[in-house]
């Protein structure tokens, strides 16, 4: 039955199993990335000039190396203050390797590399938030795309598999780029929206992957959709509504019992009381010694909806992704869970990773081993979407969607 609807998805599509056809007058698209917020220290290195701008257009030129420290008005740059609220840096069309610093040593971002550099292309802006620096990285659309892509999916993937993670990485930074006017950034370079470690593991194969589509995006009734991922759904998918209170006719449960080849298919932890009452609190939940912790209602796909928490000063009902949040997205990777104990410890057994709303990756990826296009996968996790060119499509509706991650 699954194959039958995957396979209508592909006619309902005009397709075949194969590629679709890309429009090469798409677009271009420059992509707004934070790479970190309440930066201090800056340093920047290049084999070309790097050419500083302000917001007077004001320009200093450095070569190769720039450093960059807030000092209360202030930027120090390589030694000399600058009074500006913004800067922008690049090095023509040559790419930046960045460190951030704390107290004079080198920090890595997420340690890119063996020496902690993040390399970007495009350029770097600086802007004054309070007392640090948010550090925002303009890239084009195709070359953020080739930045998340070996991020969020292991590289030696199957190619079509790699393409539905760049159809849909491209699809949810075009919705954000189209409803982030008004901020100063589109997306986060983190889990918040989509892991980007600039060049990092970028190769062939990724290259083939986002060129390959370029371009393209999932629509629904013409506009990009909200294109929601995450690992491993171990069975139904979620709905929007359920996890996000949202509606999105797109973001509909399906099943996929393709992924049980995941690392995450199933899992168990273990929380200690203590920990999970603290954290609670910092949370802002008023709660005292926990005695008891009992699912209290499950969502259609059986994951826990809402918990009744039991402590010596009432009780507590909490929602499901709330109990995740509290120990740690990493301890708890779903809420598809049974609680199998409370005392010094919770103990915690379930399936999956993730939020499970769209698009599961592991399941793509066994759907494109077993030779399904990367059309049709789209297709089938995100119901009633169509491909499109990013440069036909129009705004989507304004949504109240909170940040979640990714996985």
């Amino acid at each position: 039955m699954i194959a039958a609807r995957l396979l209508a998805g592909a006619a309902g599509l005009g397709i075949s199993l194969g590629s679709v056809m890309i429009s090469e007058t798409h677009a271009a698209q420059s992509i707004r990335v934070l790479l970190a917020p309440d930066v201090q220290q800056l340093e920047v290195h290049t084999d070309q000039t790097i050419w500083v701008t302000d917001e007077h257009d004001q320009a200093w030129s450095y070569r190769p190396v720039l450093r960059i420290k807030v000092r209360g008005h202030a930027l120090i740059l390589n030694g000399k203050p600058v009074v500006s609220e913004q800067l922008t840096l690049r090095a023509g069309n040559h790419d930046l390797k960045l460190w951030l610093s704390q107290n004079g040593n080198k920090t890595a971002f997420h340690a890119e590399d063996e020496k902690g550099a993040l390399q970007v292309s495009g350029l770097i802006q600086l802007v004054r938030r309070g007392k640090g620096l948010l550090l925002i990285n303009h890239v084009d659309l195709e070359e953020y795309v080739k930045g998340v892509v070996p991020a969020e999916a292991n590289p030696v993937w199957h190619l079509e598999m790699l393409k539905v993670q760049a159809v849909a990485t491209r699809t949810y930074a075009l919705y954000q780029h189209m409803l982030s006017s008004t901020r100063d950034y589109d997306v986060v370079s983190d889990i918040q929206d989509q892991v980007y470690r600039g060049r990092q593991g970028i190769d062939a194969r990724v290259v083939e992957a986002v060129e390959s589509t370029r371009g393209l995006v999932v629509t629904y009734q013409g506009a990009p959709i909200y294109a929601a991922f995450s690992s491993t759904a171990a069975g139904i998918t979620e709905d929007a509504m359920i996890v996000w209170s949202k509606d999105l006719p797109y973001l509909k449960g399906v099943e996929c019992p393709f992924d049980i080849e995941s690392p995450y298919y199933r899992w168990k932890a273990s929380v200690k009381i203590d920990t999970l009452e603290k954290n609670l609190r910092q949370q802002g939940f008023a709660v005292g010694t926990i005695s008891t912790v009992t699912p209290l209602a499950y969502s259609r796909a059986g994951r826990v909806a809402t918990l009744r928490i039991v402590h010596s000063s009432g009780e507590l009902t909490l929602r499901g992704e709330d109990l995740r949040k509290a120990v740690g997205y990493t301890v708890v990777p779903s809420t598809q869970f049974t609680i199998e104990s409370v005392g010094e410890h919770i103990v915690i057994s379930g399936y999956g990773a993730g939020h499970a709303v769209g698009l599961c990756q592991w399941g793509a990826k066994e759907l494109a081993e077993l030779g399904y296009s990367f059309s049709t996968i789209l297709r089938y996790y995100y119901p009633g979407t169509e491909l499109q060119d990013a440069s036909l499509t129009q705004m989507p509706p304004a949504p109240s969607l909170p940040s979640v991650p990714a996985s």
